[in-house]
């Protein structure tokens, strides 16, 4: 199964667009790990051409918030739908378990004994900065983070959250993860 890990880094807020809807939001950058090369790479908005082959050879896309974030506003770029193709939300996952949401650094903490290395908020200045090797990095380390975290949940079936000073354990179903479905993505691009 071929798993592309993926998470996106904007160029403005929510406040910046005057409401709460992704789409509206413009991308400074995707990164990823392809887990058929075991590569981890980075698109620019001029690189896109060259990520939605990748995304469509996908036989699941692995995010973290990335149902109602990252696939949204990759579809504003993408010619086609890319919500054709199996999407693994651990967000979404871990919120169906729990009926809560959490911080991917604190459920990185938690579970890996690491964080992220920064958020979304400096992601925003380095672009508006010109610091586009920060944001690559910091994006790379979140894509390597969520891959950690889908891991360990994989083999363990549950992942934790820090709930103030204590550690506990969020319970989940991880037996379908990795049922491939038949993708039923339209390639639009001329490949």
């Amino acid at each position: 199964m071929r798993k592309i890990t993926f998470d996106i880094e904007t160029k403005n807020t929510f406040e910046d667009i005057g409401e709460n809807n992704p789409s509206l939001l413009d991308i400074s950058i995707v990164c990823i790990h392809d887990s058929e090369t075991d590569t981890y790479d980075s698109f620019l908005e001029d690189d896109f051409a060259r990520l939605w082959p990748t995304l469509e050879k996908a036989d699941m896309l692995i995010g973290y918030n990335s149902d109602h974030f990252d696939i949204p506003l990759l579809n504003k770029h993408y010619p086609g739908d890319l919500s054709t193709i199996k999407s693994l939300d651990i967000l979404k996952e871990i919120k169906d378990s729990t009926g809560r949401r959490f911080k991917l650094d604190n459920v990185a903490q938690a579970t890996l004994g690491e964080g992220k290395s920064g958020n979304g908020l400096e992601a925003i200045t380095w672009w508006k900065n010109g610091e586009i090797e920060k944001i690559r990095k910091y994006c790379l380390d979140d894509v390597r983070v969520t891959k950690n975290i889908y891991d360990f949940a994989l083999a363990n079936g549950y992942l934790n959250y820090k709930d103030g000073a204590k550690i506990k354990k969020i319970e989940l179903d991880t037996s379908s993860w990795e049922d491939k479905e038949k993708n039923s993505i339209t390639h639009t691009l001329p490949f």
